[in-house]
């Protein structure tokens, strides 16, 4: 942490969108580019992290300020490797591999068949279901239907789908969120649905608890970010 070192935090026009300016100069991302947003709703929710400080910067506490950083600093050149990190998930999705155990496989089913059908439909397509660990093949069309779609999306929003399924362990999660088919807590609940069973058999780890709501935290966070990053229409 560094000690604050400014009073006033302003949102201004620039060349990025709605930049934020700390007593009149530019606040800059950790690669050096101007801190800007073309969301005026989340240069707002930036500029709020920067009043919000104390004594001491802490960039823990500014997640959105973070994320949108990481965005302006990785660039387009960062594009396509986010985009395979998440087709990398769609490949081998958490959701398409059901347990042995016939209980565990029910309730997977009953939670997890719903979302993969109604995201293989708005890709025109059907994720392939297996039991066990033997890999199963997702169909090419689905697959090249959803790099399309990551293609043509704003950065941010690959950005926060990349973080999202890598947070989750699917894609299918992250791309269903990423369209208000399900809230942050279905898709965290439908992610830890094993552990939660394992806990209902054999005790809840107070130390596993305690990551997951962190890592809750860290998803909340990135929704967020999503949500405030889409542009607004004039």
């Amino acid at each position: 942490m560094v000690k604050r070192f400014y009073k006033e935090v302003s949102i201004s026009l620039s060349d990025g969108g709605h930049a934020i300016f700390l007593d009149g100069r530019a606040a800059k991302t950790v690669g050096r580019h101007p801190l800007a947003s073309a969301s005026i709703p989340l240069a707002e929710a930036m500029a709020d992290e920067w009043r919000a400080q104390g004594e001491m910067i802490d960039l823990v506490a500014m997640p959105l300020t973070r994320l949108q950083g990481f965005v302006l600093d990785g660039g387009e050149g960062a594009r396509g490797e986010w985009v395979d990190t998440i087709m990398a998930f769609a490949g081998s999705d958490l959701l398409c591999y059901h347990g042995d155990d016939p209980a565990l496989a029910q309730r997977q089913a009953d939670q997890w068949q719903p979302i993969l059908d109604q995201v293989g439909a708005q890709f025109g397509g059907a994720f392939a279901v297996t039991q066990g660990i033997i890999a199963v093949a997702q169909p090419d069309g689905l697959l090249r239907a959803i790099r399309g779609h990551l293609m043509a999306m704003p950065l941010s929003g690959v950005f926060a789908h990349k973080l999202m399924a890598e947070i989750l362990g699917s894609a299918a999660l992250a791309l269903a969120m990423g369209t208000d088919m399900i809230d942050t807590d279905t898709a965290f609940a439908a992610s830890q649905l094993d552990h939660d069973f394992q806990a209902e058999r054999w005790g809840v780890d107070g130390d596993a608890a305690a990551r997951a709501a962190m890592v809750k935290g860290e998803l909340d966070a990135v929704f967020s970010f999503l949500t405030l990053s889409v542009p607004q229409s004039a």
